[in-house]
């Protein structure tokens, strides 16, 4: 990478970028100097010019983000993330949500054999794309070496490599499989991950981690600070289909954390992916809010903290909806419990 210069407050400072590892040259220890020159005054904000992050995918997912995709384990996660990966890389809509160009993509996985990924990135593709994946397996067969994204020396590599071949997004599938040793439950642990991922961002690559989640199924198995550093985390539900049990995939999609994105986007949808030869089909319907807290009163769920729960929102957003329902007349409020005058 060239040198690059930085204008601030009228002077041009030359810097050189981070080395392949995230660390600042050795040459070029911090210095009061280097910090002073990097101030910006408050009252010129407004001023300086900053580059817009380009969106990747609708308005939910921009250029440089870190977001997480987790489910129960055979739900679906591995269809959307590598749905995300083939749409992203051609250039087409996921769904409902537009992408603006291909993109350059680079599929991590930890898990799948190499024939699974094959085969479902074949039933997915619909053009030529660039699309670009690193197995497990054939990582093993080719030079005899395991992916682990907790060691700081493979965590450099994989950078070098990103930046060497301009990749824009990594999709890592999954946590629990590619970062080995890192305690899930331990806060402190996950720091040393989360510096590389800033790492990351700093260079504009966004990152999807695909995760497991937890017992409940309504968060994330392992520490909660993962997600302070994300800007949107997508939890997948199950919708159980007993007459195609085995054949695909169904599940409702719902962010459980947006930073960014319009309303309509961030709604949840309910998704299916089901094979079509050697092809699959894929189909989705958008599920509002709304519609699906009706679902839930319908379904004979009273509280609002039960209704939060399941919902996957805060106990604040479920009682906005609820007091909606009560100015539009078909719902009576009693305290924090909801009784649904309109079962239609």
């Amino acid at each position: 990478m060239k040198n690059q210069e930085s204008q601030n407050n009228g002077r041009v400072i030359n810097f050189q970028p981070p080395g392949a590892d995230g660390q600042p040259p050795a040459a070029q220890p911090m210095t009061c100097e280097i910090l002073t020159g990097a101030l910006l005054r408050a009252d010129a904000l407004a001023t300086v010019e900053i580059k817009p992050r380009e969106y990747l995918c609708g308005t939910w997912f921009r250029e440089g983000d870190l977001g997480f995709l987790f489910g129960e384990r055979g739900l679906g996660k591995t269809w959307l993330a590598l749905d995300l990966a083939r749409s992203l890389s051609e250039g087409r809509a996921v769904g409902p949500w537009p992408v603006t160009k291909a993109r350059r993509v680079l599929y991590v996985d930890g898990e799948m054999p190499l024939d699974g990924i094959r085969d479902r990135d074949e039933a997915l593709r619909q053009q030529d794309g660039t699309l670009d994946v690193l197995n497990h397996e054939w990582l093993f067969q080719t030079a005899g070496m395991v992916l682990n994204l907790a060691e700081r020396n493979t965590q450099a590599a994989l950078t070098a490599m990103c930046e060497a071949k301009n990749f824009e997004v990594i999709i890592l599938d999954n946590l629990s499989c590619l970062f080995s040793g890192v305690a899930e439950n331990d806060a402190d642990a996950w720091e040393q991950v989360l510096r590389w991922l800033l790492e990351l961002r700093r260079r504009k690559i966004a990152v999807i981690i695909v995760h497991h989640a937890n017992r409940a199924g309504q968060n994330m198995r392992g520490t909660s600070r993962r997600e302070d550093a994300a800007f949107w985390v997508l939890r997948l539900d199950s919708v159980p289909d007993p007459a195609k049990e085995g054949e695909g995939a169904r599940f409702i999609s719902r962010f459980t954390k947006a930073r960014q994105g319009t309303r309509a986007e961030t709604e949840p949808l309910q998704w299916a992916y089901e094979p079509d030869g050697k092809r699959v089909r894929v189909t989705y319907k958008a599920l509002p809010t709304l519609e699906v807290f009706k679902e839930w009163l319908r379904d004979g769920l009273e509280s609002c903290t039960d209704i939060a729960e399941e919902m996957g929102l805060t106990k604040g957003a479920v009682s906005k909806l609820a007091k909606r329902g009560e100015r539009d007349g078909w719902l009576k409020m009693e305290g924090r419990h909801y009784k649904l005058l309109d079962r239609s």
